[in-house]
């Protein structure tokens, strides 16, 4: 596995996001094993893509561009708080916080103005978003939910409690 040396930067991808999109889930920032397949959640053992495929009905293993395309026909969109940083390894308690740079939400949410709802992927991209984006969004009315990561690092929880948890993506029109 390649490992990201503490001095380079990380670069997070482009949202995936289209005019239908009701909901943004943001993650904080792509681990190594996503960056070297340039694919949110690459990581075998993360549950996003179980999660999702459960709750839109498609299959798991479908192509990833398949897998993407079924979350923006229904509605959802992704992104990353994080727009670059340093961190050696995949783990966010591993991001430099002096080298955080936030990717431009003022920008997305006046281009899409039909996301209703930001669910956080954990605790880290919940804490990084009201660091740097908040306090910019005040006259956008937002739903905010942070979610249990699907992270393989956040094993307290079973996955079908992480799956129950996030049925509430669901239900945003």
């Amino acid at each position: 596995m390649a490992r990201i040396d503490a001095d380079e930067l990380a670069y997070s991808f482009r949202p995936v996001i289209n005019d239908s999109a009701r909901v943004i889930i943001l993650g904080s920032m792509p681990g190594i094993k996503s960056l070297n397949e340039q694919q949110y959640y690459a990581h075998p053992q993360n549950a996003f893509w179980r999660i999702m495929a459960m709750l839109f009905d498609f299959d798991v293993d479908a192509e990833y561009e398949d897998r993407l395309g079924y979350l923006q026909t229904s509605g959802v969109a992704l992104w990353d708080v994080l727009h670059s940083c340093k961190r050696e390894g995949s783990l966010d308690s591993m991001i430099q916080p002096q080298t955080q740079v936030a990717n431009d939400f003022y920008a997305l949410f006046q281009k899409y103005p039909n996301v209703r709802a930001v669910f956080f992927n954990g605790a880290k991209a919940e804490s990084f978003f009201k660091r740097h984006i908040l306090p910019s969004l005040a006259e956008r009315q937002l739903h905010f939910a942070r979610l249990p990561s699907t992270s393989p690092a956040h094993a307290s929880l079973s996955f079908d409690a992480k799956l129950e948890a996030w049925r509430v993506i669901c239900h945003v029109r």
